[in-house]
């Protein structure tokens, strides 16, 4: 028994140390360093690791070599630092930004674009001074492109007479660059809040996503009084401020649109908790309504029916008044069950 232990032990040590080996060789490949020769620098701490870890060279002494080695990239890894002076795709160049004087809120580079097909666009921008009198309240958009267990999150902010603004919390790629979620977890996009009119980031979903058919987009109020709002809300124009002038990475599991978005609410939300739906996050919404932070006056199966928005936005396409057409007979009220005392 004592030698099992001990034989589950050793290989418990070795099945880490590889991973780490794995995790490392991965990061050199994706890192800062000239294409031409990542893959190989790559290549060779990948069997340099093996022959070392499980090979005829495998000794104490290779082994705490291992260790520095490993501990030298994971220290050049976490000081590669983001920027904001790529060649970006045009419409993630321009970041927006706030200044803000009393009440009176006035937010620079709200997107606009005019979209002909998904990647056929004209990038529009506009600057809009708001009232922090007027928000009268959150919503939530849940965008699905393809498993049910993942979405993508956005936050709309509602201002009485003056519109919705909408964030949409993004890797910010560069032109010819796609996305990967094994990149988005090796620093190989920037964040970016893309502060934008509903007609920009929700009919571009809706309306021209996978080939002109739309993903499937959700849309619910959420319960917030409106002073939570109002925090809320500075709480996302601090942020976009800030990553105007320091840059940061996006990483899949830690800095998302999900984890960033509860960063913003979570002070407000005696509620909030962790939760593994904020990681498998297409079923944030019935985590939502279990904290009754969405309407609950209906069974979940029928609001979730109800507050599917596709063949309304699709309707509504470039009508100016894009915003209220979406929310026609949409369920829920502002029931104020986040407090902030």
């Amino acid at each position: 028994m004592k030698r099992l232990v001990n034989g589950l032990g050793k290989a418990f040590i070795l099945f880490c140390l590889l991973a780490m080996g794995g995790w490392a060789s991965v990061a050199i490949f994706y890192s800062n360093l000239p294409v031409l020769i990542r893959p190989w620098v790559a290549t060779l701490f990948a069997v340099t690791t093996l022959l070392i870890l499980a090979g005829k060279y495998s000794t104490k002494r290779t082994r705490l070599g291992f260790l520095a080695a490993f501990a030298l990239v994971l220290i050049w890894w976490l000081l590669m630092p983001p920027s904001n002076n790529r060649d970006w795709q045009p419409d993630l160049a321009t970041l927006a930004w706030a200044d803000i004087a009393g009440d009176k809120v006035t937010v620079h580079n709200i997107r606009n674009n005019d979209y002909r097909t998904e990647t056929d666009f004209i990038v529009r921008h506009y600057d809009k001074t708001f009232n922090l009198s007027k928000l009268q309240g959150i919503d939530l958009f849940l965008i699905y492109w393809g498993s049910p267990k993942i979405a993508h999150i956005m936050m709309s902010f509602d201002f009485e007479g003056q519109g919705n603004l909408c964030f949409s919390i993004e890797t910010r790629m560069e032109k010819g660059e796609d996305y990967s979620t094994i990149k988005g977890f090796f620093r190989k996009y920037e964040i970016i809040y893309v502060a934008a009119d509903e007609r920009d980031l929700v009919r571009l979903r809706t309306n021209y996503r996978e080939n002109g058919k739309g993903e499937d987009v959700y849309l619910y109020r959420l319960n917030a009084t409106q002073e939570v709002a109002r925090k809320v809300f500075l709480s996302y124009l601090g942020e976009v401020n800030r990553l105007k002038e320091q840059p940061q990475w996006f990483n899949a599991l830690t800095d998302n649109c999900t984890t960033s978005i509860r960063q913003h609410t979570k002070p407000y939300n005696p509620n909030a908790r962790l939760d593994w739906r904020l990681i498998v996050n297409g079923y944030i919404d019935d985590m939502l309504y279990e904290s009754k932070t969405i309407d609950t006056s209906l069974p979940f199966e029928e609001l979730k029916k109800r507050s599917y928005i596709n063949p309304k936005a699709q309707a509504a396409d470039k009508d100016p008044a894009f915003s209220q057409l979406i929310r026609a007979g949409l369920p829920g009220k502002e029931m104020n069950y986040w407090r902030h005392e």
